[in-house]
């Protein structure tokens, strides 16, 4: 901190910094337009590391940052300039030759070089250390094969594996929730389970036909306040699966909690226990999708839009349907009217400070995504939202290709990569004048 530099960075970090640190480290402290091209760079980067990739775009991409380039050209020195900057022009041409570049990091060969090293004992003759603790791990490795009950002496197991379906953490404790809370929880389960759609959707249309003209609002409030009772009613009257019966009958009046829950491949913490912490694992956020109706004509479908809500985790519950259990949080979410912006960089920034949607603080634990939140540098108000990154654990427990496509990452940012007005540059501090440029217009 008093030089104000970073030592002993391996590349990894460099990238990380790259493509998620630097454009929120630069808000509010440099010039507009130098704080532009420089996010455009991040972006560029963020854009090749993806997972999937348009081949359509990579013409654009190309020609967006020679623009890149030479805005930097503009702005820094030239000893700024080495032959790894003028390399970045290439890196399109490379994509389409080898294909995608996360299927070409050096990372994995990186990390494993530690490892070899790791077998050296005795430093005046490291290549035989090394050769001698490979073979020996690998002479192991053979030999647990055909010995049960022993763990591998390689690779560490990765603690998310097995962990998909929920795997409690932290400190177990009981408690009786009030009836209300208790209500609340056990709706979410009722109208999220797969086995209990067909009755959740006749009970709507039950409604529909018992009490016609309504519209959609009173239908939605008054069957989550029925249909508990209903599916009560329902389970004596048929004969049902042994879960949908559980289900019907309602959860334990004791319920668990937990302040660390390892599901979908994160770890999730509560708001207090990331309090405790270096870490920060309390923040998710969902896809909801939401329906609207026509008002004259409840009947007549408008759209069905999906929407983004985040929020910290507050509580993580167990509930007991005496035979299985299903986790929820009970999170504190951000309002979406007045507490979410998204900036001309495309950063989402959320107020923390406000609280929506207090009527339905549950959700399945399935369901949502990690996030981080950043402060913002420009606006201490707000928070910046980066999509948390997971593994892909247990890819044959995925039962369709919506499921997988859960595992994307997403972006944390995009810009506008149209150049600026260079009208304006001519007031900025930061322009070179030592040479005089050209302008090239477009046709």
């Amino acid at each position: 901190m008093k030089d104000r530099k970073l030592i002993g960075m391996k590349s990894h970090d460099c990238h990380v910094l790259m493509t998620h640190m630097i454009p929120i480290a630069i808000r509010g402290v440099l010039p507009e337009n130098v704080r532009h091209t420089i996010t455009k760079l991040c972006l560029f980067f963020n854009n090749i590391h993806s997972k999937v990739i348009d081949v359509e775009q990579l013409d654009k991409w190309q020609k967006d940052i020679y623009v890149t380039l030479c805005e930097l050209e503009m702005y820094f020195p030239p000893s700024f300039f080495d032959i790894m900057v003028h390399l970045i022009s290439h890196i399109i041409q490379e994509i389409k030759a080898c294909g995608p570049v996360f299927l070409r990091y050096m990372y994995p060969f990186e990390r494993y070089m530690s490892v070899l090293k790791g077998y050296v004992r005795n430093r005046h003759r490291p290549e035989g250390n090394i050769i001698e603790g490979y073979t020996s791990e690998e002479v192991i490795e053979l030999c647990q094969g055909y010995v049960e009950g022993l763990d591998s002496v390689g690779i560490p197991k990765i603690r998310h594996s097995g962990r998909l379906d929920g795997h409690a953490r932290v400190s177990f404790k009981t408690f009786s929730p009030s009836h209300e809370d208790l209500h609340d929880a056990h709706l979410v389960v009722l109208k999220h389970m797969t086995c209990l759609a067909p009755y959740v959707k006749e009970h709507m249309q039950m409604l529909r036909l018992t009490h016609p003209g309504k519209d959609d609002i009173w239908y939605i409030k008054t069957q989550n306040k029925e249909l508990s009772k209903w599916m009560k009613r329902k389970v004596r009257e048929t004969d049902v699966d042994e879960a949908v019966k559980r289900l019907g009958q309602g959860p334990d009046f004791i319920v668990d909690t937990y302040q660390g829950y390892d599901i979908n491949g994160y770890t999730f913490y509560t708001r207090d226990q990331d309090k405790k912490s270096a870490v920060q694992n309390s923040g998710v956020t969902i896809i909801a999708s939401t329906t609207e109706f026509n008002r004259q004509r409840c009947d007549t479908l408008i759209k069905i839009a999906k929407d983004s809500y985040s929020g910290v985790i507050e509580e993580i519950w167990d509930l007991d349907y005496h035979g299985f259990n299903i986790p929820l949080f009970k999170c504190k979410w951000v309002n979406d009217r007045t507490g979410v912006q998204v900036d001309k960089y495309g950063f989402t920034l959320v107020d923390l400070a406000t609280h929506g949607y207090k009527s339905e603080p549950f959700i399945m634990a399935r369901h949502v995504s990690q996030v981080f939140y950043v402060k913002d540098p420009s606006k201490p108000r707000y928070h910046i939202v980066l999509q948390g990154k997971r593994r892909i654990f247990g890819v044959h427990n995925v039962v369709n290709e919506d499921e997988y496509d859960h595992f994307d990452d997403l972006p944390p940012f995009s810009v506008d990569t149209e150049p600026v007005n260079y009208d304006n540059f001519m007031h900025t501090t930061n322009l070179r004048d030592d040479i005089n440029g050209v302008y090239v217009d477009e046709e």
